[in-house]
């Protein structure tokens, strides 16, 4: 009888593993691809788009700030207009009635030949401008304008410092505790330096002697930048205290009370590791 041969093929099993191991790799690749996708878009969406929906949600709300405050000006100028016109005639008939007017002792009463002549009253010495008394602006509501001339931005400033309320809105946020516009103390903002609006991004690029100009209801502060802190750690609270120092490094900040303002944001860029800090001082 004839031995039969018998032929093993195993060419098949290989081939089949070498098509698994090449399925799950394009699966790998569809998973990497997929994600880095996501990725990208979420990157776009937060640089990108928040900056874009921050930005004009912010000018929008200057434009209407500023079309209150001349709506209330105007309304302001006509009262005052009417009463001057009330108080003028009033004042005409009380001396028509004989009323004592400059000192004087009955209507035809004056000084002789011989007085002497009035001495000229003394010039006042220029004082740091007072805030108006208003009401305290509501919590997370923009109130205020903040203008920084020399980086071309315009931005609204709120009450709070509170993330999504305020900051992500692209605004300014007033830290509550601190002075407000005009006042003695320390008017300290905090404001996002990337993403959102990023209005405090470039705030690095400030130098002492620039112009920081704060609009309320019409009526505008003028601080200048007297110092800038480049670096400090997130707790770092002396950076906005009344009289405005760092509590890191004692050598930078001030020591005498006035009225000051801070501002502070992130850096580096696009991390939130420590604070870029920028102060000045109420102009005279």
């Amino acid at each position: 009888m004839r031995d039969r041969v018998r032929v093993v093929v195993q060419g098949r099993g290989r081939r089949g593993r070498r098509a698994g191991l090449a399925r799950l790799l394009w699966v790998g690749a569809e998973a990497v691809t997929t994600v880095g996708v996501v990725v990208a878009l979420l990157v776009v969406h937060q640089v990108w788009w928040t900056n874009r929906q921050a930005v004009a949600a912010a000018r929008e709300r200057v434009q209407v700030l500023e079309e209150r405050w001349r709506a209330s000006s105007a309304e302001t100028g006509a009262g005052a207009g009417a009463g001057a016109g009330s108080g003028s005639e009033a004042g005409s008939g009380s001396v028509d009635e004989g009323g004592v007017e400059g000192g004087s002792s009955g209507p035809g009463a004056g000084p002789g030949p011989s007085a002497a002549p009035a001495a000229k009253p003394a010039q006042p010495r220029p004082q740091p401008q007072q805030p108006q008394s208003q009401p305290s602006p509501a919590r997370e509501e923009a109130y205020a304008v903040l203008r920084v001339p020399r980086l071309g931005l315009t931005v609204p400033v709120a009450q709070g410092v509170d993330k999504r309320a305020v900051l992500d809105k692209g605004y300014a946020g007033h830290y509550p505790g601190t002075a407000q516009p005009g006042a003695a103390g320390n008017f300290a903002l905090a404001g996002h330096r990337n993403t959102h609006g990023e209005p405090f991004r470039y705030i690095n690029r400030l130098r002492a002697g620039d112009r920081l100009l704060v609009d309320v209801r019409g009526r505008r502060y003028t601080y200048v930048v007297g110092k800038v802190l480049s670096e400090t750690t997130e707790r770092d609270t002396g950076v906005i205290a009344p009289v405005p120092h760092s509590t890191v490094r004692p050598d930078a900040g001030y020591a005498e009370p006035g009225a000051y303002i801070t501002l502070t944001t992130c850096t580096p860029e696009y991390t939130s590791k420590y604070r870029l800090v920028v102060w000045g001082t109420l102009a005279s």
